[in-house]
């Protein structure tokens, strides 16, 4: 595992997975997040994600969280594992809800500087029709992809398991 895609719904955990295997394995963590966002929650420009996209693509190893679904077939394309977090809403919109909870006003170190945390219905409906939206899609990328070992965890405890089972 070198270069590890981490793709699931919000709330899932996908930046706290790609630190704790980036940490474990030695391998830097790109959130994608934090290349999107910029102070004041302005998203940069369609270009300017691209061309920081492709750099981190370029490296040689790396580990990326988030969907971004217009790049995500490149990711994809380019990687040797991907973990799909395919979570139901519940765990998912827990997860949001505790995460709201405990950085409420702050940047998380995954997010862009000058984005604190927040809570928006938009973003919550995202979460509650992820799957309904999303899974099927998700599915069929990871089908298309058979250079590139696939893992799907269903729930945090098979979380906690794959990360006391990935060898370093």
């Amino acid at each position: 595992m070198e270069r590890i895609v981490i793709i699931g719904c919000g709330g899932a955990g996908k930046s706290t997975l790609a630190r704790q295997l980036g940490e474990k394995l030695g391998i830097p963590v790109v959130h994608l997040d934090k290349l999107f966002w910029r102070p004041g929650w302005v998203q940069v420009s369609r270009e300017e994600f691209d061309a920081l996209h492709r750099a981190e693509l370029a490296k040689e190893r790396w580990i990326m969280d988030g969907n971004f679904d217009r790049t995500m077939e490149e990711r994809i394309a380019r990687c040797d594992t991907v973990i799909y977090l395919d979570f139901g809403r519940f765990a998912c919109l827990w997860g949001v809800l505790k995460r709201v909870l405990t950085t409420y006003g702050k940047v998380r170190p995954d997010m862009g500087e000058g984005c604190p945390e927040r809570i928006d219905g938009e973003f919550l409906r995202w979460v509650w029709d992820f799957n309904k939206n999303k899974r099927e899609k998700n599915y069929r990328l990871l089908e298309g992809s058979k250079h590139a070992r696939t893992i799907v965890l269903k729930d945090r405890w098979a979380v906690k398991i794959f990360l006391k089972e990935v060898a370093i």
